[in-house]
Parts: structure tokens; sequence; C-alpha cells
């Protein structure tokens, strides 16, 4: 037991290291977070946009400027977290297969990769909350965070499988932001009031986008759609698994047990000249 909980810190203090020495990262959450929701809260106007919201079936008038923070603040934490965990698999894809051929126990690996993954989402949605609650207040902001979290966690797994994908950065950098750009724009509250297709249920943050909206102006309670959430978490996180579990794979060659064979005859082959010389004419 011992053993185990030793090779589950020491993975996961290497995994949460890896991710402080992103100092680009630890700029974004710096500044991009109380720079992008504080622009959304202060170009916006603060006339009131009358919607229903989905998960409650209210009809609420909000100022337009809260709900534009709100798909900022979304916009954010997926952004952050999707790019962190994307640089961590990339970037440390060989290093994690030269662990696991050398018999570190992969499982106490993805263990690790869920806990930094975990306290980074964590991070990143209280700070968004706190950004948002310095220049207005929302209804409920511990279900806020927990939407913010569920959303990082989700667009945290999605760069996770990502970077056991694709090859190039620069195609990973572009697949998460068109993915995020493409799933919250289509369910910003502001453009999407009335429409209610029924194709932004199945986008990756809808779950999170209807909890928070409700958390910020409604005082009605809604796990089914952190619940709604998860599913997709669970979805994503079986993916990379899989993934994680080819790219760490230890086959050996096929051509690797006939070497010694090799070497074997042609040094009979050298003794069996050296014999034909010495031999009396």
């Amino acid at each position: 037991m011992k053993t185990h909980l030793h090779l589950f810190v020491t993975a996961a203090r290497f995994t949460v290291i890896e991710h402080a020495r992103n100092r680009f990262a630890m700029v974004l959450i710096a500044l991009f977070i109380p720079l992008w929701t504080t622009l959304a809260y202060l170009a916006m106007p603060a006339t009131t946009a009358p919607l229903r919201l989905r998960a409650t079936g209210e009809l609420i008038a909000p100022p337009g400027n809260h709900l534009t923070a709100i798909s900022g603040a979304l916009n954010a934490v997926t952004l952050i977290t999707g790019f962190m965990m994307f640089a961590a698999t990339f970037n440390g894809a060989a290093f994690d297969r030269r662990l696991a051929m050398a018999g570190y126990p992969r499982t106490h690996l993805v263990l690790a990769k869920v806990t930094a993954l975990a306290l980074a989402s964590a991070a990143v949605a209280g700070y968004a909350t706190a950004v948002m609650r310095l220049t207005w207040t929302p209804r409920q902001p511990l279900l806020l965070t927990g939407a913010l979290f569920c959303a990082a966690l989700t667009y945290g797994v999605l760069g996770v499988a990502f970077g056991s994908m694709l090859r190039r950065e620069v195609e990973g950098m572009f697949a998460i932001v068109m993915t995020s750009i493409i799933d919250l724009a289509l369910q910003n509250p502001i453009t999407s009031s009335g429409a209610d297709s029924p194709i932004t249920r199945y986008l990756p943050s809808y779950g999170a986008m209807q909890a928070s909206t409700t958390a910020a102006f409604s005082a009605t309670v809604v796990p089914r759609y952190l619940g709604l959430q998860l599913v997709w978490l669970t979805g994503l996180a079986l993916a990379c698994l899989l993934a994680f579990r080819h790219r760490t794979r230890t086959a050996l060659p096929d051509t690797a047990p006939s070497v010694p064979h090799q070497r074997h005859d042609v040094q009979k082959d050298r003794t069996a000249r050296q014999d034909e010389k010495t031999a009396p004419q």
C-alpha cells in the first residue's frame, strides 16, 4: 500500500510541477480570465435581455453584459485547461512511454494526470468566479464555480485526447480553439435566445452553460445539468484512457529474437574458414 501511494505521489508531484513550469499558461490564468471577463462586462450594454432558462423554464431578464460575462468565463476556463492538458500530453508523450516500458504502473500515471487536471480546473474555476464577483454577484456562486469546474475538466480531457491523437502542436491548438468557439458561440444566451435548437443540447459544454446561467440568475439548483456535463466528461475520459494505453504499449519488434542467431551463424562461418586455412594440404 505504501509503495502504491509513493508511486502515485511521485507521479502527481512531477505532473503538477510540469504544469507549473508552463509559464504561458500561468500568464493566461492571471491575465486572460480577468481581461476577457471584464471586457465582456464593460463592452456589452447593460440593457436587459429577456429569455427563458431552459434548465428551469423560468422567464428572466438579466442585463446583457452579465450574460456575456458568463459566456466569456466559460470560454476562458475551457481554453486555458484545454491548452494546459494538450501541452502536457503532447510534450510528455515520449517520457510517459519510457516510464511505462520501464515498468512504472500506468494506473498511477493516469491517476496523477487526473489529479493535476482536477487541481488546475478547481483553481481556474474559483479564480474566474472571484473575478466576476468584483463587478456583480451571481445568485449561486458555488453552483457557478461547479459549472465552470465541470466545463474545465471536460476541455482538459479533450486536450489530452487531442494531445494523444494529433501529430503537430499547431493542429492541437487549432482544434481546441475551434471546438470552444463553435461550442460556446452557438450557446451564447443572447444570440441563441428563443432559438431552442436541439443541436445545442449535444454540444460538449451544454450542461455547464445551462448550470452556470441558472446559477447566475436563479435560486433554483439544477444538479441534472451538472450530471449531463459529467456524461460528456466520462465519455471523453474513457477515450483518453484507450489512447493512453495504446500510446504506452510495450510491444517488442518481431525481428529481435533473430539477431542472436544471425550473429551465431556468422561466427560459425568465420571458424570454418579459419579451419580450412590451417588444415594440412
